[in-house]
């Protein structure tokens, strides 16, 4: 086990790069899980980490120390604790980090039967909710625009709760294109429209579009979509929040489907 305890280490530069930068993550094509829990989700898909990091802490903990005794063919370094510290954006950091590599959207979008079409979703925590929640509902693909936050930023991924594992997420996509293309039904949410969603039939190939938390759906994708649908809210809110919406989307998808 090699130990780090310089800020000018070359891999400490690169790994920190890393945690920080989106344009590093694309380019190295590579990423860092924080914590056991993401790395158990990453190792469940039937994958395996380039490399493991931990603090001294984690080196006596049970959890961590089983985790490295069945990976103990992938390299493991030490970090000092303020190194570690800088990596993670715990308050309390878990002790391990994993160093990945991307996953390839091997899926073309086009083979889609459950879909989400997500359009300039900023927020990091409402796109890992909404990752979380079309894994949980079996979505098969999700598309993210150009404008969406970076999926596999460390924000992300920590509120995606693993949900990234089983899907094919497809970064940089013209959604309103994806949208016309797509070969089933594909419904728009949107607060001016005046279809009810549980009005709808959601069986079959479906792709569910969500847009931006303040500004909603683009003009072009509206255009784009088969359907525009609204979710009836008697209390006295003017709407749900982004993540809220899609998983509720989702899951009366799931439970049509169910029914079927």
């Amino acid at each position: 086990m090699k130990h780090i305890s310089s800020r000018d280490n070359a891999f400490f530069k690169e790994l920190h790069k890393l945690a920080t930068s989106s344009r590093q993550r694309r380019k190295a094509g590579q990423t860092l899980l924080d914590g056991a829990h993401l790395l158990c989700a990453y190792l469940d898909a039937g994958r395996k980490p380039h490399h493991l990091l931990v603090n001294a802490a984690a080196l006596q903990d049970a959890e961590v120390a089983a985790l490295l005794q069945n990976l103990a063919d992938v390299p493991l370094t030490q970090l000092d604790d303020g190194l570690f510290a800088d990596l993670s954006e715990l308050k309390t950091p878990s002790g391990i980090l994993a160093l990945i590599e991307l996953p390839a959207s091997a899926a073309s979008p086009a083979q889609s039967n459950f879909c989400l079409l997500l359009e300039d979703i900023q927020d990091p925590g409402n796109l890992g909710s909404m990752l979380r929640s079309a894994a949980a509902a079996g979505c098969d693909a999700v598309l993210l625009s150009q404008g969406c936050a970076d999926a596999w930023s460390p924000k992300v991924l920590r509120a995606g709760m693993g949900g990234h594992f089983s899907l094919f997420i497809h970064e940089a996509v013209d959604i309103p294109a994806a949208a016309a293309a797509f070969p089933g039904q594909v419904l728009a949410a949107s607060l001016s429209a005046n279809t009810n969603l549980y009005d709808c039939d959601l069986r079959g190939a479906l792709a569910i579009a969500v847009g931006n938390e303040g500004a909603g759906l683009s003009h072009s994708l509206l255009a784009a979509a088969g359907q525009h649908i609204t979710i009836p809210m008697p209390g006295n809110v003017e709407s749900l929040n982004a993540a809220a919406a899609a998983a509720v989307c989702l899951f009366e998808a799931v439970r049509q489907r169910s029914n079927t």
